[in-house]
């Protein structure tokens, strides 16, 4: 397939799509793909708080592509494709579906907070929740049927999107377990891919510390962004202590924030 090998167009020259809080999406190399770009923006509670981190985009970009392409590998659909640079991916065009799958573990964040259940404490099974995309409204949480009412997914692709979200934590659970790391939830969007006339559900986005709650399992030290939302400091330490432990950063590499990670060349 030819979109595998792009021919690469410098940043500059490319068209821009979209613009997020902590991505670029550009005009791909070939039809029906798109470059995604990380960039160190942090940003939490809908952009109201917002920093520049050296090196968050870089991590980010290397975390999600080594979850990405294991999901790949396994048979869990995706829009990843490749990763180009130090800060961009190849992906696939899809037409993003505007929900915010959110899948938790243990109670942390707003869930111990809505209902009162002590932080940390592990649930009785895994509960799948579902934001509507919208800044404006600060991404109100929503029932099935609010989203098939709105016509923002088919009951079908709602339970596609179930099985990706299911199939999607057990890999992860297990990843993050192997190198002591406990996932207490993530977020996930998901895109609809269009092939030929069949259309199916994906994965999209990214997975990295930004949509992760991450804690160290021994010490529950936190490892994701909640160290910015809580102004805990030490951000893409971090990241990079994520990193390391999935074998992306060397054992001997301990960067400076303000230098940007020393990443390990696969």
């Amino acid at each position: 397939m030819d979109f595998l090998k792009p021919r690469y167009m410098p940043m500059n020259r490319r068209r821009r799509i979209y613009e997020g809080k902590a991505k670029i999406l550009y005009e791909g190399p070939e039809p029906g793909t798109l470059i995604q770009h990380f960039k160190d923006d942090a940003t939490a509670f809908n952009a109201k708080k917002h920093e520049v981190v050296d090196g968050k985009g870089v991590l980010n970009n290397r975390i999600s592509e080594y979850i990405f392409q294991h999901l790949n590998d396994i048979g869990v659909p995706t829009h990843f494709i490749r990763r180009l640079n130090m800060r961009e991916q190849l992906i696939r065009e899809v037409e993003i579906v505007p929900l915010e799958v959110v899948v938790r573990n243990v109670a942390a964040g707003s869930l111990s907070t809505r209902l009162g259940i002590e932080e940390g404490t592990q649930l009785p099974r895994s509960i799948i929740e579902f934001y509507y995309k919208n800044d404006a409204l600060n991404d109100p949480m929503v029932s099935e049927e609010h989203i098939t009412a709105f016509g923002w997914a088919t009951p079908q692709e709602i339970d596609d999107i179930m099985s990706l979200a299911i199939r999607v934590n057990d890999f992860l659970s297990g990843l993050f377990l192997g190198v002591g790391i406990r996932l207490v939830d993530f977020k996930m969007e998901c895109g609809r891919l269009w092939e030929n006339e069949m259309v199916r559900i994906v994965l999209a986005d990214e997975i990295s510390p930004d949509s992760c709650r991450l804690w160290d399992i021994k010490s529950n030290d936190k490892l994701d962004k909640d160290r910015f939302r809580r102004d805990m400091g030490g951000l893409v330490e971090a990241y990079s202590e994520v990193a390391r432990r999935l074998g992306i950063l060397s054992e001997s590499d301990n960067p400076p924030p303000t230098a940007g990670p020393s990443l390990v060349k696969h």
